[in-house]
This record gives structure tokens, sequence and C-alpha cells, in this order.
């Protein structure tokens, strides 16, 4: 694996395989993409999950995203990289 293929994950700390794709479009995708690594998106994915079934969220509404935004930043420990953009 090249360097180019890790990236240091915030949420996990350490140089990690990095994500194939940017999960979102815009800043937020990228910033998503250059601070998470491939195993810290699946550990959110299942925590998203339970988010949903446990709140009876609606993916698809506005107010549901947000909040989903919100925590994934949270559980991602990407506030501060977000501050930065």
């Amino acid at each position: 694996m090249s360097q180019q293929d890790t990236t240091f994950c915030l949420k996990l700390q350490k140089n990690l395989p990095s994500m194939q794709y940017q999960p979102f479009p815009g800043a937020l995708g990228v910033l998503v993409k250059n601070h998470t690594s491939q195993q810290a998106w699946a550990l959110w994915l299942i925590e998203q999950t339970k988010m949903i079934n446990e709140y009876r969220l609606d993916p698809l509404a506005k107010k549901a995203q947000d909040f989903l935004a919100s925590e994934m930043l949270q559980f991602l420990n990407l506030e501060q990289a977000q501050s930065s953009l």
C-alpha cells in the first residue's frame, strides 16, 4: 500500500487505509474523505443506522439530514477540522 492510500484518521488517531470515494458532494464530502479512514467510516455507518432506527428518523427529511451530519462530525472528530474550512 502506498502512502497515497492512507490517511491520518481523526477518529482512530492513526494512519489507516483511506476512503475509496467521497461520501458527499461539496466541502463536507472532501472533509470526510481527507480526515476519515475506511474503518472509521464503517463504524459511522453502523452508528448512523442505530440512530435512524432509535430516533425513527426519515433520512430524506432535511431536519434528519442536518441532525445526522452534526452527529457524524462529532463521531468522526471532524468538528475542529471543519472550522478550518
